[in-house]
């Protein structure tokens, strides 16, 4: 695609310069998941001007579910990938090949019970995230569709991750733009072309998917890379996976904290709103996680050159890619910040046609709202994601596991239990801003910490 799809060699992240190495690992991975991110909202503009501003609220029930699915897949992508990074900075090239079989055979037996539980308590859990007789029947067909091939998505998420950790970050992003491309041409020819709605979009993510695994296989397949399958790779190491699970743990938690948020926001605003309100606030997540996905692919570029140097005990390396990356992170959740609140009303435009009816309208003014009370303490999330992260990527995640916890849980939760009971809706938007500032001062604190334990006074990053 963009570029000629090399190998990173394991040496040359310890010796080339920091700048440079994380530009060729961040830049794919920032491609990838930006792209990704704007077909979810290509996707949500789509259905919602097609569809209405009912569609919209039935996406913001479906979308939580979603990633709450994708936290197991995450889970053991990331830990993998970490693991494999940490191995090869050790010089334990033997347990790669293991490692990867663990990934495909934990994915599928976790993929398919998801599946199974999914499909039969289906409406059940759509009515739990805060799902109406309206938007009921919309999020049923999307979520139906998408759980059937929850397996290949668990796959082709946890291979792509393997991939760019063994050295094709290049590839890695080659094979997600591929299906972006192709997603977004499945979704217009469902939706506009056969008239399938909703359910056209969530066949469109499955099909793309699975041409993309297809391509992953065959990469994995081939003996000419570092790793590779083989049959006695695909046995279960209940040691090995455990190991996976710790270090991937972070990453299922923030999103296991953004599905239980959702929860909570989306029946807070059912009380207090309505299905607009819960519209509107996928909107601006849309929106939030565009800015917080590009952070997501800069904290992937860190991860193998922060792996390997610290499993070498290169720890002025390890200092100077994070203080890299935090500088680059902030700058990202920086323009977020000034795109939200001086362009309100062209985003919320994007979604629904302003001239169709009242509905649309009200949709717009709760969303310009929302937008402007949310992101107001948004330049600092770059910091607060790209450092617990680092604490994933160093074998801590314990503490990786605290940070992630105190912005989606631990300050948000008993916000949003208390603010909204003397502000309405209001306090549903207050309250993200609030805790997005505490856990900014918790990090910063664990940050301080954590650099007087690894540095000297030659390398401490203040």
């Amino acid at each position: 695609m963009l570029q000629k799809n090399i190998h990173i060699s394991p040496q040359t992240l310890a010796t080339e310069k920091i700048g440079k190495l994380l530009f060729q690992f961040a830049l794919p991975a920032i491609i990838a998941t930006t792209a990704t991110s704007l077909y979810n909202i290509t996707n949500s503009i789509f259905i919602g001007r097609t569809i209405g501003a009912i569609a919209v609220s039935a996406l913001g029930i479906a979308f939580p579910i979603m990633n709450l699915i994708a936290a197991f897949g995450s889970m053991v992508g990331i830990g993998a990938s970490s693991l494999l990074s940490l191995k090869t900075g050790e010089k334990k090239e033997k347990d790669a090949s293991l490692i990867l079989g663990n990934v495909v055979t934990t994915n599928f037996f976790l993929g398919t019970l998801i599946l199974i539980i999914g499909l039969y308590f289906l409406d059940e859990i759509l009515l739990l995230f805060g799902a109406s007789e309206q938007t009921l029947p919309l999020a049923r067909n999307f979520m139906r569709i998408l759980l059937m091939g929850n397996v290949i998505t668990h796959l082709y998420w946890g291979l792509n991750e393997m991939m760019r950790a063994n050295g094709f970050p290049l590839k890695a992003m080659n094979i997600i733009l591929i299906s972006v491309i192709a997603n977004g041409i499945l979704n217009a020819i469902f939706l506009f072309g056969f008239g399938w709605g909703i359910a056209g979009s969530a066949l469109a993510i499955v099909l793309s998917q699975t041409g993309a695994l297809v391509v992953e296989i065959i990469h994995f397949c081939r003996k000419k890379h570092p790793i590779y399958f083989k049959k006695e790779s695909f046995r279960i190491n209940l040691s090995l996976t455990k190991h996976i699970f710790s270090i991937g743990a972070a990453s299922f938690f923030v999103k296991i904290g953004a599905c239980m948020i959702a929860f909570f926001i989306n029946n807070i605003l059912k009380i207090y709103g309505g299905d607009l309100y819960i519209g509107a606030y996928n909107i601006v997540n849309r929106i939030m996680i565009l800015f917080i996905m590009i952070v997501v692919g800069l904290n992937q570029g860190m991860q193998p050159i922060v792996g390997y140097n610290y499993g070498a005990k290169n720890m002025h390396r390890v200092w100077d890619t994070l203080k890299t990356t935090i500088i680059c992170g902030t700058i990202i959740t920086s323009i977020g910040f000034v795109v939200a609140e001086f362009f309100p009303t062209q985003i919320a435009t994007l979604f629904v046609k302003s001239e169709i009816n009242n509905q649309n309208l009200e949709l717009i003014r709760i969303t310009k709202e929302a937008l402007q009370i949310i992101f107001i303490a948004f330049p600092f999330i770059g910091f607060q994601i790209v450092t617990s992260n680092f604490f994933q990527y160093i074998n801590k995640p314990q503490k990786a596991i605290f940070l992630s916890l105190s912005r989606q849980i631990i300050f948000l939760i008993p916000l949003l239990l208390f603010l909204p009971q003397t502000f309405g809706h209001k306090g549903v938007w207050m309250s993200i801003p609030i805790a997005d500032s505490l856990s900014v001062l918790a990090t910063f604190v664990f940050f301080l910490q954590q650099q007087k334990q690894f540095t000297s006074p030659k390398t401490k990053f203040l």
